[in-house]
């Protein structure tokens, strides 16, 4: 037998916490026209809910029902829509980031749109709060014709309190791929230095800022795409698109939450597949 002796002292300086785990995943079918639900998954504080809607898409709404991320939580999303279906995935509030004392809250989200289907992904602004960590990561594998609409948009603090998150660090990856061949990635990484944030070239005091990507079926659909969403944007607004083979990118910035909605409503309106956006979008 051997004696094992624990002191107090020992257990009180190694307290172990409590962190959030959830996990989401939903495959959708096509039948008569008109996107079904096949399967759904859902654990911990990681829910799904679908809307009625008088679409022929299927609506789906990711939940955290944790009320946000802190470091060491762990988010899982996955979704995988049917050739020739089309699948809308919103969340239903803005996902908030807050104070972590240790390690990076993470959120991996994973896509899949089969031939000739269309899914977008618009979840609502995340709230990066003061002293947070957030690691995110967006895969999507896209097969023949199928086209995808993505955002991810940042809020640092809370425009009511007057917040900045200052020292709130982010670290966000894209990879996207058509049959396993990758045709973007783009990594986004907040280090809380004073020169990110006041920068001309980077956010130039902004306190919001939105990447949208659109992969087309084609380049020309793209180019043509890109054409139409300028005629979108305020000329003095710092919002800008550009097109390179199937892929149309946006950037945006703005000084608030709502001033962002502003400028990126009418692009996301444009480039969905159902001409117009989540009811949970509507403010």
């Amino acid at each position: 037998m051997v004696a094992v002796n624990f002191s107090s002292n020992t257990i009180l300086s190694t307290p172990v916490l409590q962190r959030a785990r959830g996990v989401g995943r939903i495959t959708a079918s096509q039948a008569g026209g008109k996107t079904r639900l096949a399967t759904l998954f859902q654990e911990g504080c990681g829910k799904i809910r679908l809307p009625n809607t008088h679409a022929s898409s299927l609506e789906a709404v990711l939940i955290n029902t944790a009320g946000g991320i802190t470091g060491g939580d762990h988010l899982q999303w996955g979704a995988t829509v049917a050739p020739g279906g089309h699948l809308v995935l919103t969340t239903q509030a803005c996902e908030r980031s807050y104070r972590s004392t240790g390690d990076f809250g993470r959120v991996h989200t994973h896509l899949e749109v089969g031939a000739g289907a269309h899914l977008d992904w618009l979840p609502q602004e995340t709230i990066l709060f003061a002293a947070s960590k957030l690691d995110r990561t967006l895969e999507a594998d896209l097969e023949d014709g199928a086209t995808l609409t993505a955002i991810e948009s940042v809020i640092l603090g809370r425009d009511a309190m007057g917040e900045d998150a200052a020292d709130a660090l982010l670290r966000d990856a894209w990879r996207i791929r058509r049959n396993g061949r990758l045709i973007h990635a783009e990594a986004t990484r907040l280090d809380a230095t004073s020169a990110e944030r006041a920068s001309p070239s980077l956010l130039s005091g902004n306190r919001a800022f939105a990447s949208i990507l659109h992969v087309a079926a084609t380049s020309d659909t793209a180019e043509a795409l890109c054409a139409r969403l300028r005629t979108l944007m305020p000329g003095t607004a710092p919002i800008a698109a550009s097109a390179n083979g199937e892929r149309v990118v946006i950037r945006a910035m703005a000084p608030t939450g709502l001033a962002l909605r502003r400028l990126i409503v009418p692009v996301l309106i444009e480039l969905t597949g159902a001409g117009s956006l989540p009811r949970l979008w509507h403010l």
